[in-house]
C-alpha cells in the first residue's frame, strides 16, 4: 500500500514535468522561429519553400486568425490570457499523460501569440502576432500548428473516450490512458 501511495505521489509531478517541459519547448520553438523570420524576411516579401503550397511571408498580424478582430487587439489579448489559465488549470488537474501533452501543446501556442501581443505593442495589448508560415490562403507561425496539433488531438482524445481525469481501478492506478480507439 505504501507503494502504491509513493507511485501515485509521483505521478502528479510526472505530468506536471511533461506539461512544463512541453510547453517550455514548444514556446522557445515558436519565438525562435518567429525572431528568425524576422531576422531573415523582409515584410510583406515571400520565399517560395513547397511552390504551391507553402512561403515564409512575413506579416504582422494585429488580430486573430486570418486577420479577423484586427481593431480589438487588446480584447484578444485579454481573451489569450484567460485562455493560458484555463489551460494551465486543466493541464495540472488531468490525470492523463495524453489530456497532459495536448494541453500544454494548446497553452504553449496560446501562450506564444500572447508573447507576440505584449512584446510588440506600443499600448494596453495592442502588439500584433509574427506571422511568417503563408498557405495561400492564410499566414500563420508555429504556436498556430501548435493550436492546430492539440485542437486535432483533444478530438480525437474525447472521439476515442480518453478520460480527462484517468480511471477508477486497475487502469487509474497503473496511469494508463485508454479509451475506446
Amino acid at each position: 500500500m505504501t507503494h502504491q501511495s509513493n507511485s501515485e505521489q509521483r505521478r502528479p509531478r510526472i505530468r506536471v514535468a511533461v506539461f512544463a517541459c512541453t510547453a517550455i519547448i514548444a514556446i522557445a520553438i515558436d519565438q525562435l522561429t518567429k525572431w528568425v523570420a524576422q531576422a531573415r524576411l523582409a515584410d510583406g516579401e515571400p520565399v517560395a519553400v513547397i511552390p504551391g503550397m507553402l512561403r515564409f511571408t512575413l506579416v504582422h498580424n494585429p488580430g486573430a486568425s486570418l486577420g479577423m478582430g484586427s481593431n480589438m487587439t487588446w480584447l484578444i489579448a485579454l481573451l489569450a490570457i484567460v485562455a493560458c489559465a484555463v489551460l494551465l488549470v486543466l493541464g495540472l488537474r488531468t490525470r492523463s499523460m495524453a489530456w497532459t501533452v495536448f494541453l500544454a501543446l494548446a497553452f504553449a501556442g496560446a501562450f506564444g501569440n500572447l508573447i507576440d501581443r505584449v512584446v510588440h505593442a506600443d499600448g494596453f495589448l495592442n502588439g500584433s502576432v509574427v506571422d511568417f508560415l503563408d498557405y495561400g490562403w492564410s499566414v500563420g507561425n508555429v504556436a498556430d500548428v501548435f493550436l492546430m496539433v492539440a485542437g486535432v488531438g483533444i478530438v480525437v482524445l474525447i472521439l476515442c473516450n480518453v478520460p480527462f481525469l484517468g480511471r477508477d481501478g486497475a487502469g487509474a492506478a497503473k496511469g494508463k490512458d485508454e479509451g475506446t480507439c
